[in-house]
């Protein structure tokens, strides 16, 4: 994504929305798991490192794809069942 020139990864659109939100790291895996989604602290902590730091990982757009998935249900709730319409 770039905006004004700069084009953000997905590692700093989760970096981003974590501190828009004010989410720690159990926030963050607890959101992931309400879309049935595992991850453990220690792989969300290398998505939040610098590019320079050893232990860092690129996010992938599963992981992106899923957390904004699951920040939905966070912030909205689970989806409401409806009724298909019976037929005659």
């Amino acid at each position: 994504m770039t905006i004004y020139g700069y084009t953000m990864s997905n590692n700093d659109i989760m970096k981003k929305l974590r501190v828009a939100l004010k989410l720690n790291d159990t926030d963050i895996v607890g959101i992931l798991e309400l879309v049935d989604f595992r991850i453990t602290k220690t792989e969300l902590g290398a998505i939040f490192r610098n590019e320079d730091h050893p232990n860092f990982k690129p996010c992938g757009d599963q992981i992106l794809r899923n957390f904004l998935n699951g920040l939905i249900i966070y912030k909205r709730g689970p989806r409401e069942k409806t009724e298909k319409p019976k037929t005659e």
